[in-house]
This record gives C-alpha cells, sequence and structure tokens, in this order.
C-alpha cells in the first residue's frame, strides 16, 4: 500500500500526514513534569478501581454479555460510546485545544471491509478471553495473574498485524 499524502492547515500552519491513518498530529514538543505523571498515574490508578468496582473485568460480566443474558455490560459500552459521542461534538463545535493549547483535530476515517474482520477477530478473542485491551492492567491489579498470556497474545497480534500491514487489504 502507498502512502497518501495529505496537508492539512491547524492554526494556520501547513501540517503534513503520511496518511488518513496517521496516529497522532497532536503531540506537543513540552515534556510532563513529575507532577503530571504522577497525577496521571492517580487517575489510572482511580479508572482501574472504577473498573474492578463496576465489575467490567470480571470474566464472568462478559460472558453474560456474549450469552445475552445480562444488559451491565451493554449499558457500560452504551454509555461510553454516549459520552465519546457527545465530547466528539463539543470539541468540534467549541474548537476546544487540548491543555498545551493545540487545536484538536479529528480528521474523518473511510470504511473499509478490513474493520469488519477486525471487530469480528477482537469480538472473538473477547469472548474467549473475558478480556478486552482497556482493563487488562486493572486485572493484573486485581491479581489475575493469567492475564498476562491474554496480554502477551495481544502484543504478538499487533506485532503480527504491524509485519503483514503492507499486504493486507486496506
Amino acid at each position: 500500500m502507498e502512502s497518501v499524502k495529505q496537508n492539512i492547515s491547524i492554526d494556520n500552519k501547513a501540517v503534513e500526514l503520511l496518511d488518513e491513518t496517521s496516529a497522532c498530529i497532536n503531540h506537543s514538543e513540552k515534556r510532563e513534569s513529575k507532577f503530571s505523571l504522577l497525577k496521571y498515574t492517580a487517575v489510572g490508578a482511580l479508572f482501574g478501581i472504577v473498573f474492578v468496582k463496576a465489575e467490567i473485568i470480571s470474566w464472568f460480566r462478559i460472558q453474560e454479555m456474549f450469552k445475552l443474558q445480562s444488559f451491565h455490560m451493554y449499558g457500560v459500552i452504551g454509555t461510553a460510546v454516549i459520552t465519546g459521542v457527545l465530547s466528539v461534538a463539543i470539541i468540534k463545535k467549541f474548537n476546544i485545544k487540548t491543555l498545551q493549547g493545540e487545536s484538536i483535530v479529528i480528521i474523518p476515517k473511510h470504511f473499509s471491509k478490513g474493520q469488519i474482520y477486525g471487530g469480528l477477530l477482537f469480538g472473538l478473542g473477547w469472548a474467549m478471553t473475558g478480556a478486552c485491551p482497556g482493563p487488562l492492567f486493572a486485572q493484573i491489579g486485581t491479581g489475575t495473574l493469567s492475564v498476562l498470556v491474554v496480554i502477551a497474545s495481544a502484543l504478538l497480534g499487533t506485532w503480527t498485524y504491524g509485519y503483514f500491514k503492507e499486504k493486507l487489504p486496506h
């Protein structure tokens, strides 16, 4: 797959993207202070505690969801989707900037059938392991060390995709 260079303008500055799958154009040159890193760690730990208390990391809750036996996980996922949609709409409407004052640019993504295949593979792995990438570290924090196999598998899958990316249909 050949790269498609794209130029966009942010705050009257030309920015060149390799393609629409570029990971991030809103990166700051500012280094975070140790206090900021401590804040991020605290928020991450709080997020993990919420995951545990809401039973989002529970293998049994995830199995209930895939067997259509409980609304619990659908409610959590639906709330996250609605929060994300509203957040993006607010960012776009009010031109909200990052904490470093940079413009937030949301580049439209184009649909490809690979997204369907990837989603099916993701869902299959999620159903089999009872874990999706978000709560993996919270599961480690609860002492569920068997999740290390899932983390190793996720890393292997990510590496495999990166290795074959150019040969895959996009």
